[in-house]
């Protein structure tokens, strides 16, 4: 039976105190079930697909064309950045993903995939199942320049039907196969500067880049108003490769086109790459990140701040 909790928040099930696993589900009664804009800012889809049944074995197997997406889009100027993740097999490793700017507006396209599929229909309805091996599931946020936004969540069962994962993993290929915003190469990055200002200190590290593929890493860090402490050490090539492949790989050069987390933090930290011609990028750890990009920015920070 639902219960009421904070007006419009209802509790649709909840585990005992002392009860092992159980499901959390909370439905929002204010979230609208039909959104007036068609002005879309953002857009975020993560679901696994679910499986099906083979005649050819007693396993389960996943859908052969795509058993889970991951679909991120973000409004910024002069464009949007684009992400997409799929996943064919959960066992065989070959998923794949891709992600760049675009100067399409991909946004009423998806608009229109929302709308076909009603995806306003679930809207504010929130379900976490505890001890499961992995999320069957997945989650939908997706925001319009009028504050209204379509936010759910079930880490149980798919939260999209495949058709429509189909017809979201297609559109993206197609833009990102077309983008055409390109990137500093990085063989002309000269130095890599880490910043974090603290309450209590700071902590600020410089890894300068030499022509043979090393580097020399200095940092500097004080903690609670005490002793600032100072260090230089060498870097050396494949460390220095690893870090290039994981900016790369990680997109840290796109980062400044993404929308700010919702998550409070105490201190903000930087990254900023500056080439050979003079040009700077920052990056910072604020930003709403697609999960499959998010490990980036701390894999470079710990290179420079507590290995080197």
């Amino acid at each position: 039976m639902f219960k009421k909790k904070n007006g419009n928040i209802v509790v649709i099930s909840k585990p005992g105190k002392y009860e092992c696993g159980g499901t959390d589900a909370t439905l929002d009664r204010s979230a609208p079930k039909e959104i007036e804009s068609e002005d879309m800012v953002f857009f975020n889809v993560t679901s696994a697909l679910g499986f099906i049944s083979s005649p050819d074995s007693d396993n389960g197997e996943r859908f052969s064309d795509i058993s889970y997406i991951s679909a991120f889009a973000s409004k910024c100027d002069g464009g949007a950045f684009l992400f997409l993740h799929t996943g064919v097999s959960r066992y065989a490793g070959n998923d794949s993903y891709a992600f760049s700017l675009t100067k399409e507006d991909i946004f009423p396209c998806l608009d229109r995939i929302v709308r076909k599929y009603d995806f306003a229909k679930q809207n504010g309805f929130c379900s976490r199942t505890h001890g499961l091996p992995e999320n069957f599931g997945g989650n939908v946020d997706i925001r319009y320049s009028s504050g209204e936004k379509i936010y759910f969540a079930d880490n149980q069962s798919p939260v999209i039907s495949l058709a429509a994962a189909k017809e979201i993993a297609n559109l993206f290929f197609e833009r990102l196969n077309r983008a055409d915003i390109g990137l500093p190469d990085l063989s002309a990055l000269k130095e890599i500067r880490f910043e974090e200002k603290r309450n209590d200190g700071f902590t600020a590290a410089t890894l300068t880049l030499s022509p043979d593929g090393t580097g020399v890493n200095k940092k500097t860090s004080q903690y609670e108003g005490g002793e600032i402490f100072k260090s230089e050490k060498p870097v050396n090539g494949e460390t220095v490769r690893a870090i290039k492949e994981k900016i790369e790989k990680c997109g840290l050069l796109l980062w400044r086109y993404l929308p700010n987390s919702d998550f409070c933090r105490e201190s903000v930290k930087t990254l900023t790459f500056i080439f050979g011609n003079g040009k700077e990028i920052t990056a910072t750890d604020d930003r709403n990140v697609p999960h499959k990009l998010g490990g980036g920015f701390f894999d470079v920070e710990l290179e420079m701040t507590a290995k080197h």
